[in-house]
């Protein structure tokens, strides 16, 4: 790793924990959802620079997702305008502050404490590979069909789900004409 990574990990990592820090700080869902993109962009970024590159990617681009998802939820359904209205993002102050800095605690200690293994042989040439195989191992092939199982299920639930199709108005032998629609107005009046 060069210095300009270090570098790059050093501002990612402080850019990160101020979006965090925003999250909590900040007094409207809108303002607090942004920073969080921000923070998670970040941490994104920090997975790419440290050599996994796929992965990195699928964080933001998964991250960027939620946070657009959320923010027209907000909008669209919050009772205060696009969630700009003032709020406190804290509950339960000592509470919170106190299991906060005990799990901090843990974690920093548990970073000394962990005997953390020395690499063994040489970093792999395509990291996406080595993190499917670690992740999927021979099950490859089994999630592959799963997923266009799970597909086809959810596009059949819909289906069967629906109470007519596009062209039943016109019959079976969609030789009906007009159109015999179930309610007035439309195509058939």
């Amino acid at each position: 790793m060069g210095a300009t990574d270090v570098v790059l990990l050093w501002v990612l990592g402080v850019l990160a924990l101020a979006g965090g820090v925003l999250v909590f700080t900040l007094n409207s869902m809108a303002r607090v959802t942004f920073a969080l993109l921000g923070s998670l962009v970040c941490v994104g970024g920090v997975v790419t620079v440290l050599g996994l590159p796929y992965l990195g990617v699928v964080i933001v681009l998964m991250m960027v997702m939620e946070m657009v998802i959320m923010a027209v939820f907000m909008i669209a359904y919050m009772m205060n305008p696009a969630g700009l209205m003032p709020m406190s993002m804290l509950h339960n102050k000592r509470g919170a502050l106190a299991v906060s800095s005990l799990v901090f605690a843990a974690l920093v200690a548990g970073i000394f404490a962990v005997p953390w293994p020395r690499r063994a042989g040489v970093r792999p040439d395509d990291t996406t590979l080595q993190i499917g195989m670690s992740l999927m191992g021979g099950q490859m092939l089994t999630m592959v069909t799963l997923g266009i199982v799970l597909l086809a299920t959810m596009v059949g639930a819909t289906v069967l789900a629906t109470h007519r199709g596009r062209y039943d108005r016109f019959g079976d032998d969609l030789d009906q004409r007009p159109a015999q629609d179930p309610a007035g107005g439309g195509v058939g009046r």
